[in-house]
């Protein structure tokens, strides 16, 4: 199964530039690292925003997670970087009860790079 309507996916440029490319981010810097060395920069913020949105179509979710504010979805597979890197990762995403567009909430690495 795909993220549902994960082609109306909504990734905000603060979850990318103030935390996932954040080396300042006290939760993020790690994930700033690991993305850096895939290729990603802070200030081509808009090429990690495409490689996720990827992502979520290219890949099936692999658990889904209800709750009273709505559902997560959890999807793992290989992420495409700049210059033809690639990682397994793992994002996360989030429809609010009573929503239908998928709001992105975390990526992270699931093994080392090849």
């Amino acid at each position: 199964m795909k993220l549902p309507n994960y082609k109306n996916a909504v990734i905000s440029q603060t979850k990318i530039t103030g935390y996932l490319l954040s080396i300042k981010h006290r939760n993020g810097r790690s994930k700033a690292e690991f993305f850096t060395q895939l290729g990603f920069s802070y200030d081509a913020w808009e090429d990690l925003v495409k490689a996720l949105l990827q992502h979520a179509a290219d890949n099936d979710v692999t658990k889904i997670e209800d709750s009273l504010f709505g559902t997560r979805y959890i999807i793992e597979g290989l992420l495409f970087a700049p210059g033809g890197r690639q990682a397994i990762i793992r994002s996360v995403w989030f429809i609010e009860t009573g929503e239908d567009i998928p709001r992105f909430v975390t990526a992270y690495p699931l093994q080392r790079r090849t």
